[in-house]
């Protein structure tokens, strides 16, 4: 790693400093529960920590935007990340609230999804704004925004949806989602779909009524096994799942309803309209409603200036089957964050203090 890029900005900077105190905020916030839509608490330790950083923070619901005086020549590149956390599952065997060092790891709910993203970004964002120096900002080519989301991990609308319009125009954003600092360059969408078949009731002894169940299997079957032609080199197919299935009242009435639920998880070559009305289309029985279309696939051209300096700095592009924030944003982006994915969302999540040490570096080489 270059660390002869962070002396342009300022003589006391120190990434092992800058480490340090990223660790000290990460504790703090995990120490602070902040499960989706109960971030209030942790929105405040963290616009403290902007405050005494001497950075504007404007507040917007409990998402933090941070960006001084832009120039309106320059293109603008924006760093997110989401301060939520999923609910602790019960198989933790530490306290999940509890920040716990152990070697290089600091253990507790969120600091791989995505406290270290999230502090590391904030860092970089300080870094790269030439903290200490007497030209802050100046010395770069670009408009730098950072934007600490709510609400992530449920899509909600008091998260980045709520953050949008107050944005400035963005040309392009890093999300500090785990990657293992590789930069996910595509993302799955989501897609939700209830279906429903209708039958008659009747009593099960005389054969009587409509078997709704037996109305929705031959749809049921087409889903299973249909498959959509259209192959990335990122995210591989196209996938549907039916995740959800109830019917019935009791064993001697023949259900006159059958509700499932479909799981859609587009790529980058299918739109969310597209595929709910080609789903109707090829619906014999049952009725569809689609919950939403926002939550889209995502995708940057591997030919933009940021992806191609990632590969030049020996980093490999991939694609990500998991959801962020990039789903909301209407500008390109690209997930680069420290941790591992396969972390997220388990009992004894952890991020390692190497991992946000090199996250900071590579995000002041990245944009330097």
């Amino acid at each position: 790693m270059n660390y002869e890029l962070f002396r342009i900005f300022a003589k006391t900077m120190d990434i092992q400093a800058y480490t340090q105190e990223a660790v000290e905020l990460l504790k703090q916030l995990i120490s602070t529960p902040s499960v989706s839509r109960d971030e209030t608490a942790a929105a405040d330790i963290l616009a403290d920590f902007i405050g005494k950083c001497g950075l504007p923070c404007q507040r917007i619901g409990n998402n933090l935007l941070v960006h001084e005086q832009l120039d309106a020549e320059k293109p603008t590149v924006l760093l997110c990340a989401h301060i939520d956390t999923v609910k602790p599952v019960s198989t933790w065997t530490r306290d999940p609230f509890t920040p716990t060092v152990e070697g290089d790891r600091l253990y507790g709910l969120g600091s791989n999804d995505c406290g270290g993203g999230l502090v590391s970004l904030l860092q970089a964002y300080r870094i790269l704004r030439g903290e200490g120096s007497e030209v802050r900002g100046e010395r770069l080519a670009y408009n730098l925004v950072y934007l600490a989301s709510c609400e992530e991990e449920v899509s909600g609308a008091n998260g980045f949806s709520l953050a949008l319009p107050q944005l400035p125009k963005i040309d392009v954003a890093i999300v500090g989602e785990p990657t293992g600092m590789q930069p996910a360059i595509a993302e799955r969408g989501l897609m939700v779909i209830d279906g429903l078949a209708r039958g008659k009731s009747g009593h099960a002894a005389r054969n009587e009524g409509v078997n709704a169940i037996y109305e929705a299997l031959d749809d049921l079957v087409w889903l299973r096994d249909y498959r959509f032609s259209k192959i990335s080199a990122l995210l591989g197919a196209t996938k549907m799942t039916v995740t959800v299935l109830n019917s019935g009242t009791q064993h001697n009435v023949v259900p006159d309803e059958c509700r499932f639920v479909i799981d859609v998880r587009p790529n980058e070559y299918y739109q969310n309209e597209y595929l709910f009305a080609f789903l109707q289309n090829h619906m014999k029985k049952c009725e569809l409603t689609a919950r939403s279309f926002r939550l889209r696939s995502s995708h940057i051209d591997e030919q933009h200036p940021l992806v191609q300096r990632c590969k030049a700095m020996g980093l490999q592009p991939f694609g990500s089957p998991t959801l962020s924030d990039q789903a909301l944003m209407p500008f390109p982006s690209f997930k680069l964050g420290p941790g591992d994915s396969a972390r997220s969302h388990s009992a004894d999540e952890f991020i390692c203090f190497s991992e946000i040490e090199k996250a900071i570096a590579t995000y002041v080489e990245l944009l330097s």
